[in-house]
């Protein structure tokens, strides 16, 4: 996961700058031990958005003053390195958040039922959507090529019965 490297950064980071004869100072050392306690506990299977959230609390307080006591100590290019490496993990994050958001849609109103379709050789997307809009239902498509269909709860399951159809037809 991307947390775990961007902590091993910043812990390369104050290993640098020790050696350099900097001290660090208790708060900073108290955070970089809780973001690994969070990193940790995010793992787990069931833990919350609010255990990321912290996670990102720490590690943001760790770089920030990592990065500049780094600055004075060692000079800009030296820490651009560190900061290309720690946009690295960060985008790392960034694809596994993307992951475990594109569980959620946004837009479908509350009182309409939802599925997420990936077309296929036999259904295409403008043959699925041609089924959707037969059945009153809103189609959106996603990145990733799939499509997200949403409507009322009888018009998606009559959508996933005439799609089983065809395709078993096909």
């Amino acid at each position: 996961m991307g947390y775990t490297a961007t902590w091993r950064i910043l812990e390369d980071i104050i290993i640098e700058l020790r050696k350099k004869g900097v001290t660090i100072p208790p708060n900073v050392m108290t955070d970089l031990k809780s973001a690994k306690l969070m990193i940790n506990i995010s793992q787990a299977e069931g833990s919350t958005g609010e255990v990321t959230q912290k996670v990102e609390e720490y590690l943001a307080n760790v770089e920030g003053y990592l990065i500049t006591e780094a600055e004075k100590t060692f000079g800009s290019e030296r820490v651009d390195e560190w900061l290309r490496r720690l946009e690295a993990a960060i985008c790392e994050v960034c694809e596994v958040k993307g992951e475990e958001e594109n569980k959620f849609i946004l837009g479908v109103p509350r009182d309409q039922k939802w599925i997420r379709v990936e077309p296929i050789q036999s259904l295409p997307p403008e043959r699925l959507k041609q089924l959707a809009q037969e059945l009153n239902l809103t189609v959106n498509p996603q990145k990733d090529g799939r499509l997200v269909v949403y409507g009322q709860p009888e018009d998606i399951k009559e959508f996933l019965k005439k799609m089983t159809a065809e395709a078993i037809k096909k």
